[in-house]
């Protein structure tokens, strides 16, 4: 069994800061951060609950998207990850990763601000993996601002496309091709109920997640698909030192959260297992914190 599987204090189960100082650029990268985060990739134990299931991840290269391909892939699915090209190192560990478990693997590099590739992307993922029933909006751009003088209108344009327009994009697309049984999952933040100063934008976008989500899951249901949200906390993820967070606040970071440690991704992907899977038939519209205590009411 595994050491993370096994009962132990939470608070000494992953490194807690002080951090070393680790500002890399944008998007940032998984493997260039000390200590590198645990995705499940020698932990993580599947037990066929997504058997034959087809799923695309926004955002699989890495952090909470790089956990989620991995768990899909052990629990029996097929996967496709979508990223940015500057990413690609890291989607190839990923993609070998999905490919051991037996499973298939596809691979889908480009910039989910461009709607068009948003829809190419939804239909590559669909005729590739024959077909489409676990949807992950995931992936994210946060950069911190000081000030509302220091965020820009094309810091906030980026930050919108992002994170709330690939969103209805991607989704939209989708749909069509979900059959009744299917799951749409999003990743809202604590950021939507206790957004921080310094990520207005992001926050706010975060928070638009939430509303999207379960609006969205009013429609859905009638067709038989459920469409829920995970808002995590602080994870020990590439966006914190690629300009997610002052480089003195990635040295502390997860420090306040009740374990006095950030989360890691591997941590949050039985949430995202659970929502895809039929054992969640009943679950819909709902977020789902794993914030590290710090609630999100």
């Amino acid at each position: 069994m595994p050491d993370r599987l096994k009962m132990q204090d939470p608070r000494t189960l992953y490194p807690g800061p002080p951090f070393p100082e680790q500002p890399q650029p944008m998007p940032g990268l998984a493997r260039k951060m000390d200590p590198v985060p645990d995705h499940g990739e020698e932990s993580y134990r599947g037990s066929g609950k997504l058997e034959g299931r087809k799923a695309l991840i926004t955002g699989g290269d890495s952090g909470i998207g790089r956990a989620v391909a991995i768990a899909f892939a052990r629990e029996g699915a097929d996967v496709a990850i979508s990223y940015l090209p500057d990413e690609e190192a890291d989607a190839k560990q990923v993609i070998a990763l999905i490919e051991a478990e037996g499973r298939k693997a596809l691979a889908l590099p480009g910039d989910i601000t461009d709607e068009s590739w948003c829809r190419e992307m939804v239909e590559k993922a669909v005729s590739g993996l024959g077909g489409l029933d676990i949807l992950v909006i995931n992936a994210a751009r946060q950069q911190f601002r000081e000030t509302i003088d220091e965020l820009s209108t094309e810091d906030f344009d980026r930050t919108m496309k992002t994170n709330l327009y690939a969103l209805h994009w991607i989704t939209k697309a989708a749909v069509p091709h979900l059959p009744a049984g299917a799951s749409v999952i999003t990743t809202a933040s604590i950021q939507a109920y206790q957004p921080s100063a310094i990520l207005l934008d992001y926050a706010t976008t975060k928070a638009g997640i939430v509303a999207y989500t379960k609006a969205l899951a009013k429609q859905l249901i009638k067709k038989g698909i459920r469409a829920n949200a995970v808002a995590p906390g602080p994870f020990w993820t590439a966006l914190q030192p690629s300009g997610g967070q002052p480089d003195e606040k990635v040295e502390n970071f997860g420090k306040d959260s009740d374990f006095g440690r950030p989360g890691q991704p591997v941590e949050l992907a039985p949430v995202y297992v659970l929502l895809a899977s039929q054992e969640a038939s009943f679950i819909n519209g709902e977020v789902y914190g794993v914030t590290g205590g710090k609630g999100i009411a």
